[in-house]
């Protein structure tokens, strides 16, 4: 390359250097930037700018954001439901507005005076945490405002006035109707935690209800043992199951029951569909894949 350049420019061999050394500048400088822009990390925008521009957003378009849920940007930038106003509150006693101003939905205030309605009580603070509607959180936050009527002293006296007055013991025991209750009443059956309180319930929507005690044995985790432990304290009521209509049922009526797979469902639909409404319990036996012992644990759900 020297040669060459010395035929048109006779360069020196300092001057040579010297082009080569401006060559090479050069060529750095026009790489630096591209160079620097793929490592330099990425800045996010901060939690004020996020904020910033959303507001921005629903003031250019305010239509689009009426309906939304009102929303605050935390301090570190993340989303977070709109404050709720907290309140002195007796649980057992605040109607529906007063659960939403403490930051509950009406759905899940509903839910709440349901559990009453039906008898529920909330006995002590730690009660609310058995609602499925109230999470960890939120509970960590209304805690400190719950004043339960009967269930506060004031005064060493009153301690003593209870610790020292005999208490009636009632010989009746409570049943639990299991086809009606929920996760808190089930909760309340001694050897039934929260744990397989949800179980009882997710089974019992699975199946359509319960027809007779035994079929607690079925329900992951409840082994003999436990089952003879709380036999005694449930009862059923059969008017409350779910029953299917077997002339008009469908592959979605049986959808995730645990006594019939999909292909049996599909033939005693498809041997309907063939031969006509079955009139009794007994014509399913003409379904050949169907077993007896099938046809015996879905009787109890079928009508005609």
């Amino acid at each position: 390359m020297r040669k060459w350049l010395n035929n048109y420019f006779e360069f020196s061999r300092r001057e040579f250097n010297g082009l080569m050394v401006l060559l090479i500048l050069l060529a750095g400088v026009s790489v630096f930037p591209m160079v620097y822009r793929a490592l330099r990390p990425q800045e996010l925008p901060t939690a004020e700018e996020q904020l910033a521009v959303l507001k921005f957003a629903m003031a250019s378009q305010p239509e689009a954001y009426k309906k939304m849920e009102p929303r605050i940007f935390s301090a570190k930038g993340h989303l977070e439901k709109r404050k709720s106003v907290l309140f002195y509150f007796d649980p057992n006693v605040i109607d529906i507005d007063d659960w939403q101003k403490l930051g509950l939905s009406e759905k899940q205030a509903q839910a709440i005076l349901n559990y009453r309605s039906k008898g529920g009580v909330f006995r002590k603070k730690t009660d609310l945490q058995k609602m499925y509607t109230i999470s960890a959180q939120l509970y960590n936050l209304l805690e400190p405002y719950v004043q339960i009527a009967g269930t506060e002293l004031s005064t060493p006296q009153k301690v003593q006035a209870i610790a020292t007055t005999p208490v009636p013991i009632s010989k009746e025991l409570k049943l639990i109707e299991l086809n009606g209750a929920d996760t808190l009443e089930l909760d309340q059956i001694k050897g039934i935690g929260m744990v397989f309180a949800r179980r009882i319930v997710a089974y019992r929507e699975r199946i359509g209800g319960f027809h007779k005690k035994e079929q607690l044995m079925e329900v992951f985790g409840i082994d003999s043992l436990k089952y003879n432990e709380v036999k005694n304290q449930v009862s059923i009521d059969p008017d409350k199951l779910k029953k299917i209509n077997i002339n008009t049922a469908e592959l979605a009526d049986f959808k995730n029951h645990p006594y019939i797979r999909y292909k049996q469902v599909n033939a005693l639909i498809q041997y309907r569909k063939q031969h006509g409404n079955y009139s009794n319990i007994a014509d399913l036996n003409k379904v050949a894949i169907l077993t007896p012992e099938i046809i015996g644990r879905l009787a109890p759900y079928l009508i005609f």
